[in-house]
């Protein structure tokens, strides 16, 4: 696992979420590397489905892994939030009308036009609370 680029608290932020909601992890990368990252991380079982854009039609930006995870889920699009750090990633998220909570990467910044859709700009990963995924207000 130390070769993993982790962020630091994911583990936690990740087993603290999946105690209140079902999960999903909805990716551009390949389902066996996602599997596998989950799995050495000990936080598969904390995911209900995994889906890679290899499974849809169309990648991010377009919304298709969104809306097939909250199929897998069993819930409208618009009953989760997705949590993103890439401009597809907000793009297709707020494409699939999830409400969009953005951790943007200080690497690798989104485009401000991506960012500006989302409802809740956090700073890091120790934002990431249940409160701040429901809450309806962006965080100053």
């Amino acid at each position: 696992m130390r070769d993993l680029p982790v962020l630091p608290g994911a583990v936690e932020t990740v087993e603290g979420l999946a105690q209140r909601w079902p999960l999903a992890v909805a990716s551009s990368s390949n389902r066996p590397l996602i599997e596998r990252v989950l799995e050495l991380l000990g936080v598969a079982a904390a995911f209900s489905a995994i889906v890679s854009s290899e499974e849809v039609t169309r990648g991010k930006p377009a919304p298709d892994v969104y809306l097939e995870a909250a199929s897998r889920l069993g819930v409208e699009a618009a009953a989760c939030a997705a949590v993103e750090d890439s401009s597809n990633g907000l793009l297709s998220a707020r494409a699939a009308g999830m409400r969009v909570v953005a951790i943007p990467s200080a690497s690798y910044p989104p485009a401000e036009d991506a960012l500006a859709g989302a409802d809740v700009v956090l700073r890091d990963l120790s934002e990431l609370t249940p409160e701040a995924v429901a809450s309806p207000v962006r965080p100053g």
